[in-house]
């Protein structure tokens, strides 16, 4: 399925920013639309596709801290944003929420180069890794492809691997518990993985043929399966996490913690 609205629906205001990195853990805004201080970096939010995923109100979740970093920020409800060059030039971190979605190649092509060049690219959950599953140039951005899931929510506790535990985006974090959806997913070995969490195989799976057969129609040991990530694409920096189904995901305090951190790490 994708959601895709049938017409181009951009959108920006300015409001006075706050210091860089303000807003970090912090509450959301309770005011209207916010987007940044006129100057700075620049940031854009590419949302849509399936709404199961509330791109809306995820995305907006995130745009305080954004703007209290002292960025602008642009909303798009159109892939083709990614053909404007100019545009993509000029940006300093794209967040993407865009599942089940499908890029045309000039989209594809707009997208990966301009993260190449160095503009930042982040996100979570399907937003980044169930989506574009024909876009081969952009799955090695991005590093990982989602497979499928237990059929119901899980209780499951997310590590920070202790190599990288002094990473600026899980400095500090504790170990935590979720419930919520465990992804499996293809990826490689390019990735920084900063956060892990232990799958049974044999949990029933959803989505490609996992079936009634389990966790990808597995059985044996438990295996690690990468949470949270970081990787580079060209000049660019890519961030990208496992959680974030639904917004109640995003607003425990260590995962936003953790997501608004990533996304501001993300950016050039």
């Amino acid at each position: 399925m994708d959601g895709r609205p049938g017409g181009p629906r951009m959108s920006a205001a300015t409001s006075p920013g706050g210091p860089a990195n303000a807003g970090i853990g912090a509450e959301p805004s309770t005011g209207g639309p916010a987007s940044g201080n006129g100057g700075g970096r620049r940031a854009l939010i590419v949302r849509g596709g399936w709404e199961g995923h509330a791109p809306v109100e995820t995305t907006e979740l995130f745009r305080p801290s954004l703007t209290s970093a002292g960025f602008s920020v642009t909303v798009s409800e159109d892939l083709d944003v990614y053909r404007d060059a100019d545009l993509l030039a000029s940006t300093d971190l794209i967040v993407q929420c865009w599942s089940m979605g499908t890029l045309t190649k000039e989209q594809e092509d707009g997208l990966v180069s301009a993260v190449h060049a160095g503009t930042g690219f982040a996100g979570w959950h399907g937003g980044m890794v169930a989506t574009f599953g024909d876009s081969r140039d952009y799955l090695r951005m991005v590093g990982g492809l989602f497979l499928h899931h237990p059929p119901d929510f899980l209780d499951y506790r997310v590590t920070i691997k202790p190599e990288h535990a002094a990473h600026p985006i899980v400095c500090g974090l504790p170990d935590f518990d979720v419930t919520t959806e465990q992804y499996w997913m293809l990826t490689d070995g390019l990735s920084t993985v900063l956060a892990e969490t232990r799958i049974a195989p044999q949990n029933g799976g959803q989505g490609g043929h996992g079936g009634q057969g389990g966790h990808g129609g597995h059985g044996g040991e438990p295996l690690d399966m990468p949470v949270v990530w970081t990787r580079r694409w060209g000049a660019g920096k890519v961030f990208f996490s496992a959680i974030g189904h639904r917004l109640a995901d995003l607003t425990d305090p260590v995962v936003r913690t953790l997501t608004e951190r990533g996304l501001l790490w993300a950016a050039r």
